[in-house]
């Protein structure tokens, strides 16, 4: 299927380079970040000699000579046109629509091949993950809580592994809603095989297949603790449901906890093995959870206003607002952010005093709003 090209896969000098680095064996997001730090962008990182390679801390000499021979042995062009056969997207750093949150943490991915479409309101998602032997609990409760999430609004990312992950990812499909699913693999080389199809429904209809390696990479066990930072990266917090003391589940929620995400957890029963980690996690600090209000109600302001996905185009300063009814939607939309007198939004409203500020005391228990003194209240 060939795509028509785009301001993001045009072949320019920057973008063959900063493709070709990602492709090096051995460079992976740590020693990439060090070589931008060096030498300021991916083409100067080609044009250095191997002397000024060596002195990047961790490019030995074996990675020194990838990188030297890389430009004669890498075939960016033609990857770049398998993409575009395949309908498979490159999105690098610098791209406009490169996930803004994930440009946020210390070791962002360089590129992003993604099939199927990365949305705005794709700023407004949880990932939800967990143990590849989930119990009928977790299996309920992974599937309960992505439905939920996606009705209200957000997408559910998640790393399409056995378990927990798959079933996330179908539960906010059955929910009509979006869902991001990031691979420790190729994008066309899915694993685990028997979520092909599950991989296929996301790209095709309900969100997007991302990963930071080439298309055809084959999985191997040390791609996927790497690419759990991406799924907290993308993410406003993470859901941990039922992750055993060891499990890989633990390793995104501590990538989130650097990244200064939230964590959030599903406790489980004392005496079953697969509670153990989540236990752990909330005796840790991480938030116990039993609904998606839970979440909700956690989660604090945006950094910046995202458009909603709802048809009414309204924007979302705080993922607390997505659980609003009309009433209380239409007294939060009359507060500005530097104040506004309580009479003002009780004569715009329409509705008596009384309702208003009833309205307005829930909207600040869930943190939306702050009344200050002399009668004003003032958006979060």
């Amino acid at each position: 299927m060939e795509i028509e090209s785009t301001s993001t896969d045009q072949i320019t000098e920057d973008r063959i380079a900063a493709i070709r680095l990602a492709m090096v064996s051995g460079v992976g997001p740590r020693i990439r970040q060090s070589l931008i730090e060096r030498f300021g962008s991916a083409i100067e990182v080609f044009l250095a000699g191997p002397s000024e390679l060596r002195e990047v801390k961790g490019v030995g000499p074996k990675l020194m000579n990838a990188i030297v021979r890389a430009v004669d042995e890498i075939d960016v062009p033609a990857e770049i046109q398998r993409c575009r056969e395949n309908g498979i997207r490159i999105l690098i750093e610098t791209d406009d629509d490169y996930p803004r949150m994930l440009k946020e943490v210390c070791d962002p991915p360089g590129v992003l091949f993604v099939r199927g479409e990365l949305r705005e309101t794709d700023g407004l998602s949880v990932a939800i993950v967990g143990t590849r032997h989930p119990t009928t609990y977790g299996r309920q409760q992974a599937e309960r809580l992505a439905g939920c999430l996606a009705r209200a609004g957000l997408t559910v990312i998640s790393g399409l592994a056995r378990g927990v992950d798959g079933v996330a990812h179908r539960g906010a499909i059955d929910a009509g809603g979006r869902t991001v699913a990031v691979l420790g693999s190729g994008v066309m080389n899915i694993y685990p095989p028997e979520h092909k199809n599950l991989a296929d429904d996301i790209a095709q209809s309900a969100g997007a297949v991302v990963s930071e390696n080439p298309p055809l990479t084959a999985p191997q066990g040390g791609m996927f603790p790497q690419r759990n930072r991406i799924i907290s990266g993308m993410t406003l917090g993470t859901i941990v449901i039922e992750a055993a003391y060891r499990s890989g589940a633990l390793i995104t929620a501590r990538h989130a906890m650097e990244q200064n995400r939230e964590v959030f957890a599903l406790p489980g029963r004392v005496d079953n093995r697969m509670a153990g980690g989540c236990n752990r996690l909330i005796r840790d600090g991480a938030t116990l959870i039993e609904s998606v209000d839970d979440v909700l109600e956690q989660l604090g302001p945006l950094v910046e206003p995202i458009a909603g996905s709802g048809d009414d185009g309204r924007t979302v300063r705080s993922p607390a607002e997505l659980q609003l009814n009309d009433i209380e939607r239409a007294i939060l939309d009359l507060v500005e952010a530097d104040g506004t007198p309580i009479d003002t939004v009780i004569t715009g409203s329409g509705m008596a005093a009384h309702q208003v500020i009833a309205t307005l005391s829930v909207l600040e228990m869930r943190r939306l709003v702050r009344r200050t003194g002399g009668g004003t209240v003032v958006r979060i």
